[in-house]
């Protein structure tokens, strides 16, 4: 939608096609009837440093409508939780000697101020880190998030993306007035208003350069000609709609890696977290059957819920995990005695409702010297383009740099006309 406003305000002629019956993709939401507010599918919030989709709002003048606060991050260490989003929060960490404490401090200063990210993509995280912080650092702190978010691959990780969260990220989180199907929903009319179409419940089903030198979408008992066409989905499904492309092109796609996403979220009567914690990262080695537990109403009011507590479980997998194919009952029997390592007074009438989502491209892997993998964003076949969470590398996905990308793209392609 970012690219679409872009060049429908160029005047060119613009048609967005969205498979789903609401704009948004991976950072849409859902609401209740009693809920004023939207809940995201996928538990998404703004850095203060996200100048692309700030930047954005703000040249949409709704930057009053973003909300930034600072909820509480924590890891599990001995049963309890602790905060680790502050230099004071680490020299404060029980679980690894004070000496140690100053040499995470020292490499998390150098990450974020000094270094630069070309020369850590030929190593991996697991190597860097473990030299840098000692063996015993690394095992508590980073190999358990590493391990959780990229599973059997955690050790194929290069350390420019790790920079890049450290680089990027602040203890202030953002959203949206109303949440991020508001902004979604706001920023589509802003579209339209442009002179954009967007046409939901629409999915294409392939792409292909014609004779006439145009690029024919196929949708469902249609077929439409346009000069260019930006592909925005997953590496993987460009190969399938546009098999055209030439073999090294097509091959490179289907080499690039990704993990899957699950995330339970669930409704309760009263606050999990009588601490007030917003984001837990959790260990699966010592039985977590998921690497986060988010209570989003510890960074949001209830009162925006109808005073219900919403929470999310959720989990980076490969695609061809048993998460995918388990049902919700089945996933719920999984996950809800857990929670009672969070409150032990919980109990499972606790909980009002639950809800299920689940994709197989959230997260992409990135191994070593992965920027030599990325494809460009003009494909090989004239008028087709390409700008996924794949290509915003060493930079982590979310709607940030799914901006940067697109906007980039967009004048790219303005500057082919």
């Amino acid at each position: 939608m970012a690219a679409a406003y872009d060049l429908a305000r160029a005047g060119h002629q613009v048609t967005v096609y969205e498979s789903d019956d609401h704009v948004g993709g991976l950072a849409s939401g859902f609401k209740q009837p009693n809920w004023d507010w939207s809940v995201e599918r996928y538990y998404h919030h703004w850095f203060a440093s996200d100048k692309h989709i700030l930047g954005l709002i703000d040249e949409l003048g709704w930057s009053e409508r973003v909300i930034f606060s600072r909820p509480v991050t924590v890891v599990y260490h001995d049963e309890q939780f602790y905060p680790l989003d502050s230099p004071i929060a680490v020299l404060r960490f029980p679980g690894i000697p004070f000496p140690d404490r100053l040499r995470v401090g020292a490499v998390v200063a150098y990450l974020r101020y000094v270094a630069r990210w070309e020369p850590l993509e030929q190593v991996t995280a697991h190597e860097w880190l473990s030299a840098r912080v000692g063996a015993r650092a690394y095992s508590s702190i980073w190999e358990p998030l590493l391990e959780g978010k990229f599973g059997p691959h955690y050790k194929d990780v290069n350390m420019a993306w790790f920079w890049a969260r450290i680089k990027a990220r602040t203890p202030r989180l953002g959203t949206y007035e109303g949440g991020f199907q508001a902004f979604m929903d706001d920023l589509a009319d802003r579209v339209r208003s442009a002179g954009a179409e967007i046409r939901l419940r629409t999915p294409v089903e392939g792409i292909q350069r014609t004779n006439d030198q145009h690029l024919e979408v196929r949708l469902e008992g249609e077929l439409r000609a346009f000069d260019d066409c930006l592909v925005t989905i997953s590496p993987a499904l460009l190969a399938q709609l546009a098999p055209g492309l030439p073999d090294p092109y097509l091959q490179g796609l289907k080499e690039m890696e990704s993990m899957g996403a699950v995330v339970m979220i669930l409704s309760l009567k009263h606050r999990l977290s009588e601490q007030g914690h917003y984001w837990h990262n959790l260990p699966k080695a010592v039985g977590f059957p998921f690497l986060s537990l988010v209570e989003h109403t510890n960074f949001l009011s209830p009162v925006h819920f109808g005073g219900e507590h919403i929470v999310y479980l959720g989990d980076y997998l490969d695609p061809d995990h048993e998460y995918f194919e388990l049902s919700q009952f089945e996933l719920l029997e999984r996950f809800v005695p857990t929670l009672k390592r969070i409150n032990p007074s919980f109990e499972p009438e606790w909980i009002n409702s639950s809800w299920l989502y689940r994709t197989p491209y959230a997260q992409p892997i990135p191994p070593i010297n992965h920027s030599q993998s990325i494809p460009d964003l003009q494909t090989p076949i004239p008028g087709l383009w390409f700008a996924s969470m794949s290509q915003v590398y060493p930079w982590d996905r979310g709607t940030n740099f799914a901006v940067e990308i697109a906007r980039r793209a967009a004048s790219r392609i303005l500057q082919v006309h």
